[in-house]
């Protein structure tokens, strides 16, 4: 490390509107502070912004009033970061100040229009890509969450290699086997069924929920005492899943949660029988290891970043044959052998993962880049 350099961490992305990246941005903002040496940190927010369920740590703060959203923050963001004499600023958000006026770094979670354009207009992909092209330019240093996102960067948009740094996710500390009191509790909060497979994360058309429904009519008439909880935020433009559930006249057995407290997870994920992420793509699938590190057996799709994060912690499977999902949910449920066995090597393969190493390897390229 060098002698004492200032961080700008924008956290304007903590709020229900950006899920993962807030929960990416509390999280290393946690494990920054946790660091026996650390930088200075401060968190850039909006303070016209909208509370959500995500709790910033008791960090020094930066007020700057314009959303990642708005054309002003390319003026504003920067005086701002210019009066707080900071040395090194850092976007978890392609939409960010693309002349921040000092050395940056750019955390790059996914492309996913890219590489999923059926699902996004013309203009959004455009757009898209114009914005990750001016961000990428502008950062100093790109953070890959994994492997297959540093792959996906260097296939689709050509950036330098050597900018790229992969620096991993992690479950956070409080994701870990629960008493059965506070599972229980959980259990009456959202009328949860005593034996249920879980999903967690949203409804967006690679998450693959229309085939897990499809897959679980198949399966659920083997094992009537369980039923599928999808729970995560809902986004009323893609009902697909919902309206599967009705056609296959499946709807009895599926339970649509919505956004759950962040609170209540660790104990929603440690009351599933098993869980199950059919993704279609992840830059990091960090779901699968909240799951393993509360003790659930996980069956997971075999694509993108899933191998690598989920190692051979879990039953894969392919995730666009809905056969497929359906034979490793039935696997799981019949065989309790089985999942004692995932249950205890993903909680070892959750707590190969932290985020004190994820921020100490954050630390360590902002020392770097502080010394130019």
């Amino acid at each position: 490390m060098t002698d004492s350099f200032l961080v700008i961490l924008d956290a304007r992305t903590a709020n229900d509107h950006f899920p993962g990246i807030g929960r990416y941005v509390t999280s290393l903002a946690r494990g920054l502070m946790r660091l026996d040496e650390r930088p200075d940190v401060q968190l850039l927010v909006d303070p016209g912004a909208q509370p959500g369920r995500l709790q910033l740590p008791p960090l020094p703060t930066l007020a700057c009033p314009a959303s990642p959203f708005s054309l002003r923050q390319q003026w504003v963001v920067p005086r701002a970061l210019r009066q707080s004499q900071a040395h090194v600023y850092h976007s978890p958000y392609y939409l960010m100040p693309y002349r921040p006026g000092m050395p940056s770094v750019l955390t790059c979670h996914d492309i996913i229009p890219l590489l999923f354009p059926s699902c996004f207009t013309a203009w959004q992909r455009l757009v898209f890509r114009l914005a990750h092209v001016l961000a990428l330019h502008a950062a100093t240093v790109v953070l890959a969450v994994s492997h297959a996102t540093r792959n996906d960067l260097l296939c689709h948009l050509r950036i330098t290699s050597t900018k790229i740094v992969v620096i991993p996710q992690a479950a956070d500390a409080r994701f870990q086997p629960q008493p059965l009191i506070e599972i229980e509790r959980v259990r009456q909060v959202y009328g949860l069924p005593s034996r249920y497979v879980l999903y967690v994360g949203s409804n967006k058309p690679h998450k693959n929920l229309v085939r897990l429904v499809q897959a679980w009519a198949a399966t659920a008439p083997r094992f009537p005492d369980v039923h599928l909880v999808v729970a995560g935020p809902w986004d009323v433009r893609y009902p697909q899943a919902r309206q599967a559930a009705e056609a296959l006249d499946i709807r009895d057995r599926i339970l649509f949660l919505g956004p759950v407290a962040d609170d209540d997870l660790p104990a929603l994920y440690g009351g599933a029988h098993c869980f199950v992420f059919p993704s279609l793509y992840e830059g990091f699938g960090l779901p699968v290891l909240e799951a393993m590190a509360c003790g659930t057996p996980v069956a997971c799709s075999d694509v993108a970043s899933l191998p690598e994060v989920a190692g051979d912690a879990a039953l894969m499977f392919d995730p666009h044959r809905v056969e497929c999902i359906g034979a490793a949910l039935t696997q799981l449920l019949r065989d309790s052998d089985l999942r004692g066995d995932l249950a205890m090597r993903g909680r070892q393969r959750a707590m190969s993962f932290s985020w004190e190493c994820t921020a100490a390897a954050t630390a360590e390229q902002y020392a770097k880049l502080a010394i130019m």
